[in-house]
């Protein structure tokens, strides 16, 4: 169901309502992959060049600037000849239209074409299309932002141990794995909780085949949030409580649809934003009857950790039964 990477196995068919993803285009945008999105911005701003070079080429024909013959003209005030006023001088063709659409657009100004003050319609052309620059640089520059600082990307320095181990801690059959950040900047607030995913039946036969069950949770600092400065050991004790109950070692790798999923969250100190991190635990990646390895030692007045024995287990003797019967030998003794 969840990958050790934290990616959910799921497939998204036959969905009828496309349109309630234009709905919020920039979350859409966001999720793209990044081919798509830098072939979504360029095009934006080719396509946006294009159709306003066509306009300001329009205009200049619409007002002769194209046609060579009225580069002089006669005004019957004075009499005399008067130099042709274009509304966008040296534009020639739709090349040139082109271009000044891009100075325009990127605020570039070579100073070889500019507007004047003859087309009022030149310089509401002008205004429209500085506007629109401005609104697309900011939804693709957003976009591009968000894609560059989403929360997951803080998640990949956030580790879990590759196995989880069950063994007795003061006396009690425990589920155990091991959590640590690489960086030095701290994960605010930091929650952690797990949950079982199984195919489970009601009474009434109805088939679920991915029920979710939340499963108690200790870790050295008591409840759910947690101090991440150091990598921490994170158990669950199994109780009566526990879907893990009547689970012994003999029968541990045949509950094949057994998955424990575990999900870390919290705020990135230098961001601001939330994170979550998450992996999963399979029958075969559950090890009994082993324990993690210290990894925390003081050097030179300072705390070192060893992230090379980060996964690395050692056996420890373990009950070979489930923790029901451990519960009930010890409640006939």
């Amino acid at each position: 169901f969840v990958g050790k990477n934290g990616a959910c196995n799921v497939a998204h068919k036959n969905i009828r309502e496309q349109g309630r993803f234009l709905q919020d285009v920039f979350t859409t945008l966001v999720d793209l992959k990044w081919p798509h999105t830098l072939l979504i911005f360029t095009m934006s701003f080719l396509c946006s060049w294009l159709l306003f070079g066509m306009v300001w080429w329009l205009i200049a024909f619409a007002h002769g600037d194209l046609d060579h013959s009225t580069r002089l003209q006669r005004d019957p005030a004075e009499g005399s000849a008067a130099a042709f006023v274009p509304c966008v001088t040296s534009i020639h063709s739709f090349t040139s239209a082109f271009l000044f659409s891009i100075e325009v657009q990127v605020t570039i100004g070579f100073g070889g074409r500019m507007v004047t003050e003859e087309c009022p319609a030149a310089i509401l052309v002008l205004i429209v299309q500085n506007i629109v620059g401005l609104v697309i640089n900011a939804i693709m520059l957003g976009c591009i932002f968000m894609k560059t600082s989403q929360a997951h990307r803080r998640a990949e320095t956030l580790i879990f141990s590759k196995h989880a181990v069950i063994a007795l801690r003061e006396g009690r059959l425990c589920f155990m794995l091991r959590v640590g950040d690489l960086r030095k900047s701290m994960i605010i607030s930091a929650t952690i909780r797990m949950q079982v995913v199984k195919k489970t039946a009601s009474l009434e036969g109805e088939v679920v085949p991915l029920n979710q069950i939340d499963i108690q949770m200790e870790n050295p600092v008591g409840g759910n949030s947690i101090f991440l400065v150091s990598p921490l050991i994170i158990y669950h004790v199994i109780d009566k409580n526990s879907p893990l109950y009547d689970i012994s070692p003999m029968n541990l790798h045949h509950h094949e649809d057994l998955e424990i999923i575990v999900i870390l969250e919290g705020v990135v100190e230098t961001t601001g934003i939330t994170t979550q991190a998450r992996t999963s635990y399979l029958a075969d990646e559950i090890l009994w009857g082993q324990r993690f390895v210290p990894i925390v030692a003081e050097e030179d007045g300072r705390y070192s950790v060893d992230y090379s024995k980060f996964g690395n287990t050692v056996k420890v003797p373990t009950p070979s039964c489930t923790a029901r019967q451990l519960e009930e030998d010890r409640s006939i003794m």
